[in-house]
């Protein structure tokens, strides 16, 4: 089976969040299971661009890569991207796209269709509630109804969870078929041997402090608005309280949260800001920390949530965050409403109660072991590849 994967910007493209782990560890995770992979996609890198090589095959744990230089930066496009399909879509079997509103959805189903291959759309979350509300200028909606929905209109879409189908659906989106196939985790990443305390020590964080730990990017969609407030009310009742915010500020989003804390009753150094963090400091921060916290406005699935309940963290989470309702049912953390007061006390709950924090960290190991891993999920999508190719 011969796979081509057409996203706008890949690995080790970090700054684009949660979709650029994930996708490549699809891909890496079909090849295992005897697929054959190939990735179109731009050098494109925030305002600057991947140092790889260009227009020529880079292997990437098994994964055939191609990298084109980008020519027009609002629409990803790549010149020589856009040819490479044009001359070589035919040579694939299946095509699976990781994009809307960009270049790489627009020509990925143009030649799809033109060549009759089956396609696969991940809007990945894009095609949500409130991200659209914040993509709802004149241009994008003229966009959305004479281009993407046609996009849409003939492929499979895939979503993460339910919840992001029911909004698409919602939306009134066009929808063929479908399937929907959750996020994995790879567990090799996380079975490394880490010295306790290692990530306290390199931050200066001392072992009688109880660290709240938010781990994803700095961005408005998020939740930091409520997360803020009441962190600022958690720590009027347990003094030990200290929030790490830790991920990349790609969007220049933290002036907005430091303003939060500056007008907030939050002393100094209540409030730590790591920057992006990965390795072996990802996984010693979730191990030192006490609990996970991730109060978003929009999530269509939540990668961190995982690698959280893995390391034994108990989570809070919001109801829009896609895994939330997974979550509530295994016991594995507290799911809230985007609400200030609700959050305040899911997390007073959790740092005053260590059994209930303990069973919430197994719940969560065991849940991850047995419905999460990337094994098993790359062999629901190879399953389903083979359906499509079958009609």
């Amino acid at each position: 089976m011969k796979i081509l994967h057409i996203i706008p910007t890949y690995f080790p493209a970090h700054r684009y969040g949660g979709p650029i782990k994930s996708v490549h560890e699809l891909n890496k995770w079909l090849v295992k299971k005897g697929a054959d992979v190939t990735v179109y996609t731009t050098n494109l890198d925030g305002e600057g661009v991947l140092d790889v090589p260009l227009g020529r095959e880079v292997i990437i744990d098994g994964v055939k890569v191609y990298y084109f230089p980008i020519t027009f930066r609002s629409w990803q496009y790549s010149r020589l991207l856009h040819c490479a399909l044009a001359k070589n879509i035919k040579d694939f079997d299946l095509i699976h796209i990781t994009s809307v509103f960009l270049a790489a959805s627009t020509l990925g189903a143009y030649y799809a269709k033109k060549f009759k291959k089956p396609y696969i759309i991940s809007p990945r979350g894009s095609l949500m509630k409130k991200p659209l509300a914040r993509k709802s200028s004149l241009k994008k909606k003229i966009y959305l109804n004479l281009i993407e929905k046609r996009n849409l209109k003939d492929a499979i879409i895939h979503f993460t969870t339910e919840i992001e189908k029911e909004e698409y659906l919602k939306a009134g989106f066009p929808l063929k078929n479908f399937i929907i196939i959750s996020n994995g985790l790879d567990i090799e990443e996380f079975n490394k041997k880490v010295a306790p305390g290692f990530f306290r020590q390199k931050f200066g964080i001392s072992c009688d402090k109880e660290i709240v730990l938010f781990l994803s990017r700095l961005s408005w969609k998020k939740g930091l608005d409520t997360l803020i407030p009441a962190f600022t009310k958690v720590t009027e009742k347990n003094s030990k309280a200290i929030l790490v915010l830790a991920g990349g500020d790609d969007e220049g989003y933290k002036k907005e949260i430091e303003k939060q804390i500056a007008n907030s009753k939050l002393r100094s150094g209540k409030v730590i800001f790591t920057g992006m963090i990965g390795g072996d400091d990802k996984i010693a921060a979730y191990r030192d920390s006490q609990v996970f916290v991730l109060p978003s406005h929009s999530e269509n699935f939540g990668n961190v949530v995982l690698e959280a309940m893995y390391s034994g963290l108990p989570v809070i989470v919001t109801k829009n965050v896609g895994i939330a309702s997974e979550a509530e049912k295994t016991g594995v953390g507290i799911v809230i409403e985007k609400d200030e007061k609700q959050l305040t006390k899911a997390i007073l709950v959790v740092l005053s109660n260590d059994d209930l924090a303990k069973k919430m960290g197994e719940n969560g190991k065991q849940l991850v072991q047995e419905k999460f891993l990337w094994s098993g999920i790359a062999e629901r999508f190879i399953k389903e590849y083979n359906n499509l190719l079958i009609k």
